[in-house]
């Protein structure tokens, strides 16, 4: 993991140094932009393996950086948020973002949700034993490519999105808990914060075309299932 490269947005310049240090510490490469305008210039020279992303930005602010670089990218995005900003911190999730810190934040935070996005955004070690395919009606999975097509159309998932999206679909028929979603595709640390669950999901369902629902089925008070529309 380390040696990959980190892009930190953010205007307060102790919050940037505070970034760049501690992930140099620990083995990234880290580059520093203090607007949207330097963010987005940097990520069209250069696209990182991650961006950590300050919301609060003068001009370009963070919503709409993130915007720009989902409409291109599946590239991570963490995106910092202040304490207690629950409509910023949905409507980041929603725009793409993958996960979230909120300041201030510790060190050890900051590394272990860098680290849980990067492994996220690597195919699971199974499939390079098994380039496995999977399809549910006109949904195809392939596993090999990290490819989803819905009726021969290519679908662009996050990192994040994707993983949800295989987690479903090998189990796919079984209805699985918001617990055991959490804990495959974020982590143990994740148990309980059913918002980047929900929203994640959100998303899935739009890029699916899901609504009503077909192939991500809700069973209220029990969990979530992946099947194949009934005709």
């Amino acid at each position: 993991m380390a040696g990959e490269r980190v892009l930190a947005v953010d205007d307060e310049p102790r919050y940037l140094e505070i970034i760049r240090f501690n992930l140099e510490t620990a083995g990234f490469r880290v580059a520093c932009a203090a607007s949207g305008e330097e963010a987005l210039e940097l990520v069209a020279a250069d696209e990182p393996d991650l961006i950590v992303l300050d919301l609060m930005l003068p001009g370009i602010d963070g919503f709409e950086v993130c915007r720009s670089v989902r409409e291109r990218s599946g590239c991570p995005i963490i995106m910092l948020t202040a304490r207690g900003a629950e409509e910023d911190k949905v409507r980041g999730l929603r725009l793409g973002a993958d996960d979230y810190v909120t300041k201030p934040f510790s060190a050890q935070e900051l590394l272990a949700r860098v680290e849980a996005v990067l492994r996220r955004a690597r195919p699971p070690e199974h499939v390079a034993r098994s380039a496995a395919t999977i399809e549910l009606g006109e949904l195809r999975i392939d596993e090999q490519r990290k490819e989803v097509t819905l009726a021969g159309r290519e679908i662009r998932l996050s990192p994040t999105e994707y993983r949800l999206l295989t987690c479903l679909a090998a189990d796919a028929g079984v209805v699985l808990s918001r617990e055991e979603l959490l804990t495959s595709v974020w982590g143990n640390a994740y148990k309980g914060e059913d918002e980047i669950l929900r929203v994640t999901l959100w998303r899935l369902r739009q890029k699916l075309a899901d609504d009503p629902p077909r192939y991500i089925v809700t069973r209220p008070g029990l969990g979530y299932m992946l099947t194949a529309p009934t005709l």
